[in-house]
């Protein structure tokens, strides 16, 4: 599997990417029409993946407060990849 660039970013940049993924879902579920066009990583399921591993790259120490796990999770019902997502996590 090919290892993801991003994850290996400093701690700025991944918190930068992260809220943008963030903000993308909001808009995408509010007012984006949710239209796939609107998500930086093009899809529903790739979108969350990528969140999920963003979060994952942080040190319990460095984790966001204004996002969680069961945030991005809540997002990935919201966006139907759910089971999809939480198969491959767990």
């Amino acid at each position: 599997m090919e290892e993801d660039e991003d994850l290996k970013r400093d701690l700025f940049f991944r918190y930068q990417l992260l809220g943008r993924l963030k903000s993308d879902c909001e808009y995408y579920l509010n007012f984006g029409n949710r239209s796939t066009r609107r998500l930086w990583a093009g899809n529903e399921k790739a979108q969350i993946e990528k969140m999920i591993a963003l979060y994952n790259s942080f040190s319990e120490e460095e984790k966001p407060q204004w996002l969680t796990m069961e945030e991005i999770l809540e997002y990935s019902k919201k966006m139907n990849v759910y089971e999809k997502v939480n198969k491959e996590i767990n």
